[in-house]
């Protein structure tokens, strides 16, 4: 078990009954890589922020209500969260996932550990590498044609993640490429 894992397994439940993990950080930086084995370590499920459709001209800030209201807010009162994955590739709602109360629930993408939900969160993993990697990954990932998008996209993290200050809350910094 990696150290982080087993630094979570101890702490106390934070979110009802759930010891709630956020993984942040800016788009490219690799927070779903180790979100994913993170959660293959401590047995849990992992949400992203691509499982909720991530509205361009909105920011960092745009879709965080639906997790909040249709996960978060229901294993704070220690009822099990609900929501219908987005496609995407289709662009449309996919699948129903259901989010049942276990120990432990990792939430990973920009925006994740905002300061709003800090109190709820058990543990919360700040993800980095710099600008130019992480172009490089969400251009690869995601085609050339999005560059436009992914630099006003950029622009929009560093505002966000300057007024929220994500990263001062982190219990555990990464840095990759």
């Amino acid at each position: 078990m990696n150290p982080p894992a087993a630094v979570i397994g101890e702490l106390p439940p934070s979110c009802g009954p759930v010891r709630l993990v956020a993984v942040d950080g800016p788009a490219g930086a690799g927070k779903t890589t180790f979100a994913r084995r993170l959660s293959a370590d401590l047995g849990c499920q992992v949400i992203h922020s691509d499982d909720f459709p991530v509205p361009w001209d909105e920011g960092p800030g745009g879709w965080f209500h639906a997790l909040e209201s249709q996960v978060i807010d229901p294993l704070r009162h220690g009822r099990p969260g609900r929501f219908r994955r987005y496609d995407w590739v289709r662009g449309e709602y996919a699948e129903q996932v259901t989010v049942p109360v276990a120990p432990v629930l990792v939430i990973e993408g920009v925006g994740t550990a905002r300061a709003s939900v800090a109190e709820l969160l058990a543990y919360t993993v700040w993800v980095e590498a710099p600008e130019a990697v992480r172009l490089a990954r969400v251009l690869e990932r995601d085609g050339p044609e999005l560059e436009p998008r992914w630099r006003t996209w950029f622009a929009a993290e560093r505002e966000w993640f300057a007024e929220d200050r994500t990263r001062r809350r982190a219990d555990l910094i990464v840095r990759t490429g």
